[in-house]
Order: structure tokens, then sequence, then C-alpha cells
């Protein structure tokens, strides 16, 4: 199934990846960031899955229930029409209810359409089939600690055999039936009534379109910001508040290669993004809880950062390769992110314009707070220097990114304004001056090309990246006529279409990628905030254009085809849609720097 063809729900804790065809091929348990029990995305013969589809040819559309992150299929045969409505439901805190919930609410809308389901539960990334057995008439999939109840009405006689439940049935018009598998970890496992997922279902769909219906962007490309926001709640991880960079891993950047990274993590990069998304959308509650998680996160290691943290705000296991055959045959399979041993520090730059962010929304910063803030301002002023890995994580020798310069020059900027207006101790005001123009010296006199006239990727070459466009969007203090010709550079070098590459030049990893996404929206972002509203304004509509049916990016797209890359849903590509549709909305196009 083309990963375009996959669309996502999820409840605050985990996600599901459905495709077209019905089947659910993605399922971390009881977290996202967990074991599968369905990643047949990955798999197809090993990964498990839940099927369910009409048992003769048809057609498929999808959409999201308005407001909500509730998907509806529907499936129309010569026969007649059904309609199933997925979603991971919501706890309403009215009853005793599973710690997970996966529902499959099917009704006939037309005709008869005989339908069939088999569902195929496989723990550990496929690596162990259940142990199958029955309770008060229903099968359940164990392994160890964790149960999987295959709760069903109406959908015809149940077979159970060699790890899979099955069944065919009849769906004639005004009839419904139901497909729920609550699931238990380390605790007793929950085996609800009918009823009770109905009503959970109602909760679920009421719930969202409560949240959707408070966020506060109206401007011109208002459906997409309002799908980008519902894809970016799904990912924020309720029990922390952390925001997951996506909710799978290991789906290639290219088919078939060996880019095929764990993305279940929380990464720094995306922390400013991600902060002043939910401000400029209305979500101070996300705003606060993610800020918080954040300097909880980073205490252990402070004053460094980590590159990314777990969403518990631990440590991500060490990158291992698993024994799947990988999505289309792109392989290996990798969970874990050796990228967390990375040094990369542009991320200083991100948290301190995270927390700069944060103190200007809420006018203080608590006294902890500010002074290791103020800390990591201190170790800039002591780390800046040193070679990087960069925003990108490449892997191969670190070098002097010109991205990870001008964040830091950013970091030590935002800690002398937040020093300025008495939100952190300003003791050290005078050494972070002269560090900030050490930096812009640096940058000024080794990254920028005047055979180019552009900032280049690092100091001394004349490679380009797109993410040098990020030292505009954040203020970077360079001439304005340097990041205009250095935006057109951008735009004329690593652009084909509304696509945008990340950068030119080796990064240590064999075989090629697509275009990617977020770079395309800052591209726009960049253009508009150097006058170019217009062309800006054209880019935009040609990106939001080219999201999957359901209004889903992945990480990257195929310039040649236009098919989805990498893992999804992508939090930072639908953040930066975000960035960009507000900030132009805004009226900051003209303002050039």
């Amino acid at each position: 199934m083309p990963l375009r063809d996959y669309a996502v729900i999820g409840d605050g804790r985990t996600v599901a990846l459905i495709a077209a065809d019905g089947s659910v091929d993605w399922l971390g348990l009881p977290d996202l960031d967990a074991p599968t029990v369905f990643a047949g995305v990955l798999d197809a013969s090993r990964g498990g899955r839940f099927q369910l589809e009409p048992e003769e040819p048809y057609q498929v559309t999808r959409r999201y229930l308005p407001g909500t992150n509730v998907l509806e299929t529907t499936f129309r045969t010569e026969r007649g029409t059904a309609r199933v409505t997925d979603a991971l439901s919501l706890d309403d805190d009215l009853a005793l209810t599973p710690v997970r919930e996966l529902q499959r609410q099917l009704d006939g809308v037309s005709g008869t359409v005989p339908m069939r389901w088999s569902v195929q539960p496989r723990y550990g990334y496929g690596s162990r089939a259940p142990r199958m057995e029955w309770r008060r008439g229903v099968p359940v999939a164990i392994d160890g600690a964790d149960a999987l109840a295959v709760c069903g009405w109406d959908v015809g006689p149940v077979e159970c055999r060699d790890g899979e439940v099955a069944g065919r049935f009849d769906l004639r018009e005004g009839t419904d039936a139901l497909i729920a598998l609550p699931f238990a970890h380390q605790e007793p496992l929950v085996l609800p009534a009918r009823s009770e997922c109905e009503a959970r279902m109602e909760h679920t769909c009421q719930a969202w379109r409560r949240w959707a219906g408070s966020r506060e962007y109206t401007g011109p490309w208002r459906e997409a910001v309002s799908r980008s926001a519902l894809a970016l709640k799904l990912l924020v991880f309720a029990q922390s508040g952390a925001v997951a960079a996506a909710g799978t891993c290991s789906l290639p950047e290219f088919i078939p290669g060996e880019r095929n990274w764990d993305y279940r993590f929380s990464w720094i990069r995306d922390s400013a993004f991600a902060l002043d998304a939910f401000l400029r959308l209305g979500c101070p509650a996300e705003a606060h809880a993610y800020f918080w998680w954040l300097m909880h996160a980073s205490q252990l290691t402070h004053p460094r950062l980590r590159v990314l943290y777990r969403l518990d705000g631990g440590t991500p296991a060490r990158e291992r390769v698993l024994p799947l055959a990988g999505y289309r045959g792109s392989a290996p399979v990798r969970t874990g992110n050796a990228a967390a041993e990375q040094v990369q520090l542009d991320t200083y730059g991100e948290l301190l314009h995270t927390g700069w962010l944060y103190a200007g929304a809420t006018g203080r910063l608590d006294t902890d707070v500010a002074r290791r803030l103020a800390e990591l301002a201190d170790f800039v002023c002591a780390e800046w220097q040193r070679p990087d890995s960069g925003i990108w994580e490449v892997r191969s020798t670190p070098v002097h990114f010109t991205q990870s310069k001008m964040m830091c020059w950013v970091a030590l900027d935002r800690a002398i304004d937040l020093a300025r207006r008495r939100l952190i101790p300003d003791r050290h005001t005078p050494r972070w001056r002269a560090a900030r123009l050490e930096i812009h010296r640096f940058i000024e006199n080794q990254c920028f090309s005047e055979r180019g006239a552009c900032y280049v990727r690092s100091a001394g070459s004349e490679d380009l990246d797109a993410a040098v466009l990020l030292g505009l969007l954040y203020g970077y203090d360079g001439a304005p006529s340097r990041l205009r010709s250095t935006v057109d550079a951008i735009d004329r070098t690593l652009r084909d279409g509304p696509y945008v590459a990340r950068y030119s030049g080796e990064d240590g990893v064999r075989g090629s990628e697509g275009a990617f996404v977020a770079c395309s929206f800052w591209l726009a972002e960049s253009l508009a905030r150097t006058g170019r509203v217009e062309r800006a304004a054209t880019l935009m509509d040609d990106l939001v254009a080219l999201a999957n049916d359901v209004g889903l990016y992945s990480e990257e797209i195929d310039p040649a085809d236009g098919a989805f890359l990498g893992n999804l849903p992508q939090a930072l590509s639908h953040l930066a849609l975000i960035s960009a549709a507000t900030a132009m909305d805004a009226g900051l196009s003209g303002a050039a720097r």
C-alpha cells in the first residue's frame, strides 16, 4: 500500500495507521513508542495487522469526521455501500475503561455488502505470536503482561486459529456492526459492553470537536492549518506533554533504501516551532505542558542537551535492527536512534528561543528555569566553536554547520533579551554579548560564499542547506541583502517545483532521499518575510495541495511521482505548515530584515 494511502488515528497515548483498504497496519501498545502489535506496514507477512474490507471489488473514499481525528472510510461495491468509522477511543471518566481501545464501527448505507475481517496480532514488532484464550466468550491474544481482546457484535461467526481471529458477514442497509479491541498492560483486561463502546465513540467525537473548535486561526489556509493542528495533537503524548517527531519508525526516505529511522521520540529541534504553534493556535495548556516537559527532560544532563528524548523524558534505547523485511524491501528496519549520542549545537538556540517565547506569553519564568536558561547561555559561550553533526544528524565527520552557528547566535540573543527584561540572571550579559559578536563574525566571514551570494551549508564549503532559512525565521542578524540572496539561492538550486531538498553534499549515509516537506514550507515563509508575498502564497497553495486525501503529510515526498516517503504523520511537516500559514496571515510578509 503506498504510504500516501495511510490515515492516522490516535488517543494522546498512541497512534494507528489505517490503509485505504481498511487494514490497520501500525499500532504500538500501550504507548506510541512501545513495541507494536500491528506492524504490517513494515512486514506484511510477520508484522501483524487488522484487515477489514468488502469481499468483492470496491471503490473507497475517506475523510475525518469534521473537527475530529475519527476516520470514516466508505466502501462502494456493485451491490451496496458500507461505511467504517475508526477511532482510538478517549477515556470518558464515567466507567471502568480499557487502557487503550481501538474501535471499528460499521454501518450499512445501501444494498448489501459482504464483509470479511481478520485480526492478526503479533507482539514485539512481529517477533511473537500471541497465546489465544477465551474469556466470557471473547477471544483474547495474550503475551506476558499484555492482553488484547477481540470483541465483536453482529460480525458473523468468529473463528480463532493460529494466532488469528477472523469472520465474515453481510452488512445490509440500515444495519450496523462493531469490532472493538480493548487492551490491557500489567492490569486486568476490561471487556466492555457494546453500549459502553458506542458511548465512548460519541464522547471521543465530541471531545475532538471541542478541542478543534477552540483553535484560533481563520486565515486563507484554515482547513490545512486545522488538520495540521489535529495531526500535531495526535503526536502530543498526553501523559508528559512531549511532542513526538512522528508516529512510526523506519519508514524509508527512499525506496528501497537504508535511510530508515525511528522518529517516535521528542526532538529539541522541534521545540521552538511546537511552542510557537501552540501559542499561535490558542493552545495554552499544551504550550505549558510541553515547556515544562522540556525543562524536566533536560535537567539530568544540564547544561548539556541531548538531541532527543523519550516521551517520558528518559534516554532513548540504543539503535538496533529488527528482523523485518521493511516497507517494500527497505531494510534495515531500525528502532532506537543513534542520533541521541550526537552533538548538535543548534538545540541550544531552539531551547532558548522556546524559553523566550514562553516568557513572552506568560510574562515570567520560574526561578530555577531562569537560572538554567542563563547557564545554557554560558554553555553556548564555551562550546559554540566545536564542530557538530547539525540539525540533519549527518553520520559523516562533524563540521562547522552554518545553521548550528546561527542558532548559537540566536541562543545568546534570546538570553540577552531575557536578561534585559530581568527574566533571567544578567550577571554574564557582557560575556554573552561578546560571544554573540564572535559568532556573528565567524558566520559572516566563513559561512557566506561571495561566489554563490549565499550562506552555505558549513564553513568553507560551497554546498547549500535549506536549514539556514531557519536563521532568517528565528531572526539571525544577517544583512538583509545576504538573507534575501540566500533565499534566492535555495529557491533556485534546491527547489524542484514545490519540492525543496534539504541540502547538497555528503552526509555519511548511502543512497538518496526525497524532498523534505518542512523545507518547502520554510522557503514559502522566507519568501514572504523577504517581501515576495505573491510567490510565497503561490508556493503555499501548491504545498497545501500535496497533502494526501485526508490532509496528512509524511516527512518527505518523491518529486518524481509525489509518493510519500519517511515516517508519518511527521510533526515537523505540519509545524512548518502552521508556522508559514500563521506568519503570512499575521502580516509578516514584507517585514524583510
